[in-house]
């Protein structure tokens, strides 16, 4: 097959991956929804949205009004302030502020968001189109590791991060520990990514094994290696898979606060920590946590927005393979 038949092919392959994806997401459509399950589903969001558009209004009220007052007075007497989101950025436990808590979580979040999926794709790659003996049996290994609580993990993780690896008592490398605070960070970093690969692992698999053998055999015999059929062909495929594991990954290391709080250093906690500070002792300063909670939010909402296109055609397209 010459190469200007392979790009031929490689268009129609693209876009008859993309009909398959719409047919799925109609089929999907049609079976999810009815005129009872809209009214349920409104129902449903009108109840669940009330406490946070209680804790919205809250932010904005003075704190004295919050103590006497439930929420809902602020429509008869509407007392508005924006000194709530002044305070709670430079207010904050006694390691660190909110505001360097948001930085702290970004610097957690993306690396252990980046990580697992790299990882991830390499392994779904490997898995989906490279024969080798015991590939099936790994295969269900790894996705087998979901059943485990992350909370059986982190006291042997942490114990390996303090004192090295050791294989029969002897250190396999000696000296090498990452209890040093300069590896805050990175031990944040590892924990998430072995927690997040299993199940990125297996989405990615789903919907790279998938994509047509026509198009992979194509590259291969006009002498792609699998490193030039990953990054030409599977990687800007797979991209939706991507994407929804992406949000998934994102908004759960962004709201963690129990792998932080083992693995970070107090100067490198993040924001849910600081968060849990706001409130005060007594949690008599609530109102400040009301208005913490929302700034907290605006990075997931951004990246959620900003990948949403991607999050239903990247769960649809994998599900009818296992």
């Amino acid at each position: 097959m010459s190469a200007t038949e392979a790009i031929v092919r490689d268009t129609r392959t693209k876009r008859q991956v993309a009909r398959d994806t719409r047919r799925n997401e109609a089929i999907a459509h049609k079976k999810l929804t009815s005129k009872g399950a809209t009214i349920a589903a409104v129902i449903i969001a009108v109840f669940w949205t009330i406490p946070t558009f209680g804790l919205f209004v809250t932010s904005f009220r003075p704190g004295a009004d919050t103590q006497s007052t439930g929420w809902w007075t602020a429509f008869t007497n509407p007392e508005f302030t924006l000194e709530n989101y002044a305070d709670a950025l430079t207010a904050g436990g006694t390691s660190t502020t909110l505001a360097t808590a948001f930085i702290n979580s970004l610097a957690i979040t993306i690396p252990a968001t980046v990580f697992p999926i790299v990882i991830a794709a390499l392994a779904a790659y490997a898995f989906a189109w490279i024969d080798f003996k015991g590939r099936n049996l790994l295969f269900v290994f790894v996705f087998a590791l979901q059943i485990v609580p992350l909370q059986m993990a982190l006291v042997p993780l942490l114990s390996l991060f303090s004192e090295g690896l050791t294989i029969n008592d002897v250190m396999v490398f000696p000296g090498l520990t990452l209890n040093d605070v300069e590896f805050s960070f990175a031990r944040v970093w590892i924990a998430h990514a072995i927690f997040a690969l299993p199940l990125a692992t297996f989405m990615l698999h789903n919907f790279i094994a998938e994509i047509p053998g026509d198009i992979v055999e194509a590259a291969r015999v006009d002498g792609a290696g699998h490193g030039q059929v990953f990054f030409r062909i599977i990687l800007p495929l797979a991209m939706p898979a991507i994407a929804s594991f992406g949000i998934f990954q994102f908004l759960w290391v962004w709201n963690d606060l129990l792998v932080a709080t083992i693995f970070a250093s107090p100067g490198a906690l993040p924001i849910t920590q600081a968060l849990n500070s706001l409130s005060g002792t007594w949690g008599n300063r609530w109102f400040l946590q009301s208005a913490g909670t929302f700034i907290s939010i605006i990075v997931p909402l951004i990246v959620f927005f900003a990948l949403q296109r991607f999050f239903v055609r990247g769960l649809l397209a994998g599900a009818t393979k296992g």
